[in-house]
């Protein structure tokens, strides 16, 4: 178990080794003028998913014949199907067995474009099924025949003067029910591994575009609450509202986003009265800098404050990760070290909570397994990212973990039964160490394939919250896991 000591003095450490990358010779070495300002960050897992997604297509560019004058229209299907195997999942009760799910998705999309502009019209569709488990449906894994995006689009090609590099500022206002992602995924995200989607109900406004030096996005959303066989229905009680301004002039050394986050909850019978009030200010910086831009750069913080029932809203977070590729024209291997740090509630017992809201994110990028989220946490981790062969990406990494305060809980933990908190601390705040490595590849243009293994050792906390539950702990965990996604049009 750290010290509170131990845990500031790696916190101060990587806050140093960050700065220290971020003021490098901001130069880079490209062979020509680019002509768009906005660069991927690089940092492991939070590529956010294309808009429209990525198993969508142009018909004018889907290759059929038929399709060539059909450039008004995007579409796309997508099936995919996984086999997962996890051995004593330190998330269910019982403590040790074996399940052995069956997760099986469909996903088709239609969208309309230019012909009617400025009126453009987007529907996605998606049936989210789980066979085979020994455990009851939940709306992780299930959301039977459910439409997850319908909106309307008003969309303005040029609204202000193209930017430096003549790239057109549009402007898009979309209304109605919507699945997107924004940053880094961690704080709203479709959530792409999970079986089922975010998606929300409201108004969406976006001034510019990825490839504009500047660019604004304003929301206002309320979540979609998935229902397993029934229709799904937006959360009438909840209004989540953001504003994220994207600054990319000096890029690709410094992309500044700077972002505010408000969740507002009104008391009712299905929140059991608890009424919220969640302000979220934060700033993401990242970029590539030095020779042929090797080292990247990624870290964002966050503060949040308001109100959470009768207690006052203190907490924090904070994530950093650097990284080197190099530039071998054959593996392209990239080596990162991330640290992510979320604050827990200190003292359960005063009239403040310091536990930091995560809001709809992405869980995936903290741990292969799915059993870490964004609160509590101390979370250090060695990435490396290979391609051995053209065509096949291999990653494989090293975390631990540990609560950021031993008096909360780890929320995975148990199915969220009450002992997955130790009020009193007594606990310890180990939770464990993993080891993963995943291998995606193309079967053919249509058929991807994607192979995993996590190894999971329980630490200190975990061992003794799960005695508390059931009188006896598991060792360790594994989950191992082969997915199959099969698309058209190919890709």
């Amino acid at each position: 178990m750290l010290s509170a000591s131990r845990n500031r003095a790696t916190h101060t450490a990587l806050l140093a080794l960050v700065t220290l990358v971020s003021v490098l010779p901001l130069r880079s070495q490209a062979a020509s003028p680019p002509t768009t300002f906005y660069v991927e960050p690089g940092s492991y897992g939070t590529a956010r998913e294309t808009d429209p997604p990525a198993y969508v297509r142009n018909m004018a560019k889907a290759g059929f014949n038929t399709s060539k004058d059909l450039s008004w229209l995007d579409a796309g299907l997508e099936y995919r199907v996984r086999f997962e195997s996890r051995d004593d999942d330190i998330r269910r009760v019982p403590i040790t067995g074996l399940d052995q799910p069956l997760l099986l998705r469909t996903r088709g999309y239609l969208g309309i474009k230019n012909i009617l502009d400025p009126l453009r019209l987007t529907m996605e569709v998606t049936d989210s099924r789980r066979n085979h488990s020994q455990f009851v449906d939940d709306d992780r894994d299930v959301n039977e025949m459910e439409v997850i995006q319908a909106f309307a689009e008003f969309y303005l090609p040029s609204i202000l003067q193209s930017d430096a590099r003549g790239n057109n500022r549009p402007l898009r206002l979309r209304f109605g029910r919507m699945a997107f992602e924004v940053l880094d995924r961690r704080l709203l995200g479709r959530n792409e591994w999970r079986n089922t989607t975010n998606n929300f109900d409201g108004a969406r406004l976006t001034l510019g575009q990825d490839s504009n030096d500047w660019q604004v996005d304003f929301m206002v959303l309320k979540p979609v609450l998935r229902n397993l066989t029934e229709p799904d229905s937006p959360n009438l009680d909840q209004t989540f509202s953001g504003l994220i301004g994207h600054w990319r002039s000096n890029s690709p050394a410094i992309t500044l986003e700077p972002h505010y986050f408000r969740l507002q909850q009104q008391a009712s019978a299905t929140n059991n009265f608890r009424e919220r009030d969640i302000h979220a200010p934060g700033l993401r910086i990242y970029g590539r800098v030095g020779k042929d831009n090797v080292f990247n750069y990624d870290v964002s913080a966050m503060a949040q404050f308001g109100d959470d029932g009768a207690e006052q809203q203190k907490a924090t977070a904070f994530t950093a990760e650097v990284g080197y590729s190099w530039q071998q024209p054959a593996w392209r291997p990239r080596l990162s070290l991330f640290y992510g740090y979320a604050s827990g509630d200190r003292n359960p017992f005063d009239k403040t909570n310091n536990r930091f809201e995560r809001f709809f994110g992405f869980a995936r990028p903290w741990s292969a397994d799915d059993y870490m989220i964004f609160e509590n946490i101390h979370a250090p981790k060695l990435k490396l990212e290979f391609q051995p062969i053209l065509g096949v990406r291999v990653d494989a990494g090293y975390n631990l973990f540990w609560l950021a305060s031993s008096t909360d809980r780890f929320n995975n933990l148990l199915a969220g039964k009450s002992a997955h908190r130790d009020r009193s601390g007594n606990s310890g705040s180990y939770v464990g160490q993993s080891a993963d490595i995943r291998v995606r590849f193309n079967l053919t243009t249509q058929l991807l394939a994607n192979v995993g293994f996590s190894h999971f050792k329980n630490g200190e906390f975990t061992r003794n919250r799960q005695i508390a539950e059931s009188g006896f702990a598991s060792i360790d965990s594994d989950f191992a896991y082969i997915e199959l996604t099969f698309l058209l049009p190919p890709q």
